[in-house]
């Protein structure tokens, strides 16, 4: 079975609720010894506001394709078995899960430290918005992923060097539809 074969990514329309049997079930498996999840959940309060519920839009056809990549990233990192994604679109009532993600290893580090770098890449770099309604009005939230990630794109890389004995040069790209990355240019002509 592929690596894609192994991962089930899912954004769920309004009013789906986020099965956590389903995922769990998913990434099972007998020779894993560990599985780990996240669920987000729509809290109560938010900085002393009183919080109604979140709503999420998304552009769905990249956010699945951002998923897809931060699985492939994962599973470059980490010795995993099966990844499951999923994540609710508009309104998500209180104590009511938003983001589910399980992951699959044979040993519970693995399965750990991948189900964490996923949540955290799902709020940096995922286009899916969340808006919190509060009894008293709502607002439009970024995610401080988000924002972390935006600030670290914006630092100035270092423009020339040498690595090896080459003179190399950094610039900064877009990197797919997640992420930037640096590339590094070799063999400069001065």
């Amino acid at each position: 079975m592929s690596e894609e074969e192994r991962n089930l990514i899912e954004i769920l329309e309004e009013n789906i609720p986020i099965d956590i049997s389903k995922y769990i079930n998913y990434v099972q498996s007998p020779h894993c010894g560990a599985i780990a999840t996240f669920a987000g959940t729509t809290r109560d309060t938010f900085e002393g506001k009183a919080v109604l519920e979140l709503r999420y839009e998304a552009y769905v056809p990249m956010a699945i394709r951002c998923i897809k990549s931060i699985c492939l990233s994962a599973r470059s990192s980490w010795n995993l078995s099966s990844i499951a994604v999923a994540h609710r679109l508009g309104p998500v009532p209180v104590g009511e899960t938003s983001v589910f993600i399980a992951t699959s290893a044979v040993h519970r580090a693995d399965a750990l430290d991948a189900c964490k770098f996923m949540i955290d890449e799902v709020k940096a770099s995922v286009p899916i918005w969340k808006k919190e309604v509060y009894t008293n009005g709502e607002v439009w939230k970024e995610n401080l992923e988000f924002l972390e990630r935006r600030d670290e794109l914006c630092k100035p890389v270092a423009d020339q060097g040498t690595v090896c004995g080459e003179k190399v040069e950094a610039r900064r790209e877009k990197r797919g539809c997640c992420a930037g990355k640096v590339k590094v240019v070799v063999n400069l002509d001065s």
